[in-house]
């Protein structure tokens, strides 16, 4: 694990003819931020990156529509359900905690804890077997909101670590860091799979197992994180005191002080639109796979690994190409790719054209939330991180809500046209381009500069 990270981190590359080494990865850093330290954080993505790909993606989400709720015709609708679910009560809760962190300079102590419970509630995921449509759901709603937490929490280290010019470099070590640690997670479960099914065992009896796998690497690879990441920024005594029980009217405060950074929020609203699809992407691909396509539960999971692999390149490769090339157009090129994959899923018929859905999904899921973030970290002021990462998470919330909610619902109503569904899927990403194009990346980081 430890060498696979390195590799990710410390791999000897080419920055458009440039050599990079040890003090061109340092000069990408803020002062004092070591290299080891940038490791802890990247690997947080290594952590979690398991979660949301054996949870959310290729196994249990497919487990539960087909195992759980015996494949339903509500079945997809109740998983989106309990997904949107767990995003609505990030989406009012994260800013008043991410603004007790800037308060007291505890995002690393926060983190500890939500990464504790996503852990212990991931390895409860072992405990729903068929026709425990609830006991799934219950689970799942705690075991992703607090995945997103954490999510959220790591992303506010970002501008603490990275200098302006080099975000999205940065972000992409840990986007990229993050596939491999889904692809090993992934790997390790195919493994178990496979020997299970060749005993004669049935989901039922090896997906639980597979839980457990997840939850013991993420664990053990978060160890690494905190053990080695440091909080730099300083307690912000003066920070607004926003409890949870108060989120509702926090947020709307958060909002309305966000407003005069106009890219910022213009950001968030075209990140409302493309994340909704990327979110379609992420939850209901093995789904779609297996229900509309044909996969075997196997080879779902090999097509997931696949997508990982891609999205690792896209978010390495393309985290230099938008410090050179600018976010903005790295972003639109990346949406214009999502268009092109939802499209060629629709009218798939064979597994041949779906391979090639996947291939370019992943490709662009990796570069498309890297940049976003990326971007999102230029236009926040450096004495508000949490509270506007926690503004950030809020716009990625909402989508996750609104993309797989849109989803469940064009499959229900339409009595499980999915291939409906997917396409109209495609309208999320060019809503999101429209969004995209007043964005002005340099103003937005000259207004985050301005004193507070």
């Amino acid at each position: 694990m430890v060498m696979a990270a390195a590799v990710a981190v410390h791999v000897t590359c080419t920055d458009w003819g440039q050599p990079m080494n040890a003090s061109g990865l340092r000069s990408a850093l803020n002062p004092g931020v070591r290299l080891r330290e940038v490791f802890g954080w990247a690997m947080y993505d290594f952590a979690n990156s398991g979660y949301s790909t054996v949870v959310i993606t290729a196994v249990f989400a497919a487990y539960f529509v087909g195992g759980v709720a015996d494949g339903a015709d509500w079945a997809t609708l109740a998983w989106t359900s309990g997904l949107s679910l767990s995003y609505l009560v990030v989406m009012l809760t994260m800013p008043g905690l991410g603004a007790w962190a800037d308060r007291v300079a505890g995002k690393k102590r926060m983190l500890m804890w939500v990464t504790a419970g996503c852990v212990l509630s991931t390895a409860a995921l072992s405990l729903v077997g068929p026709g425990q449509v609830a006991l799934g759901l219950f689970i799942l709603v705690v075991s992703n909101t607090f995945f997103s937490y954490g999510e959220s929490l790591t992303a506010s280290f970002l501008p603490e670590l990275a200098k302006p010019h080099a975000m999205g470099r940065v972000s992409g070590w840990g986007w990229s860091l993050g596939y491999i640690g889904g692809m090993l997670t992934l790997g390790i479960c195919l493994a178990y799979v496979l020997s299970a099914q060749a005993r004669g065992e049935s989901g039922s009896q090896f997906v639980p197992v597979t839980m457990w796998i997840t939850a013991a690497m993420y664990g053990a690879a978060a160890l690494v994180t905190l053990a080695l990441l440091r909080e730099h920024s300083p307690p912000q005594p003066h920070a607004p005191v926003v409890s949870v029980v108060q989120s509702l009217r926090g947020l709307q405060q958060t909002l309305r002080e966000a407003l005069p950074y106009r890219d910022f929020t213009r950001l968030l609203a075209c990140a409302v639109a493309y994340q909704g699809g990327v979110a379609v992407a992420i939850t209901l691909a093995a789904i779609y796979a297996e229900q509309v396509i044909g996969f075997q539960p196997q080879e779902t999971m090999v097509l997931i690994f696949v997508l990982n692999l891609a999205a690792f390149a896209g978010a390495f490769l393309l985290g230099y190409v938008q410090d050179r090339a600018g976010h903005k157009l790295t972003l639109a090129l990346t949406l214009l790719g999502w268009v092109v994959t939802c499209f060629i899923a629709a009218l798939s018929t064979d597994k041949a054209t779906f391979w090639w859905a996947a291939a370019i999904a992943g490709f662009c899921m990796g570069s498309s939330q890297s940049t976003g973030r990326a971007m999102a970290g230029l236009m926040v002021p450096a004495h508000r991180l949490g509270e506007f990462f926690g503004l950030w998470t809020f716009a990625i919330r909402l989508a996750s809500i609104l993309g797989p909610l849109m989803y469940g619902l064009i499959t229900w109503l339409s009595d499980g046209n999915q291939r409906l569904a997917i396409g109209a899927t495609s309208l999320l990403f060019i809503l999101g381009l429209v969004l995209l194009m007043p964005v002005d990346v340099e103003r937005g980081r000259l207004a985050a500069q301005k004193p507070a």
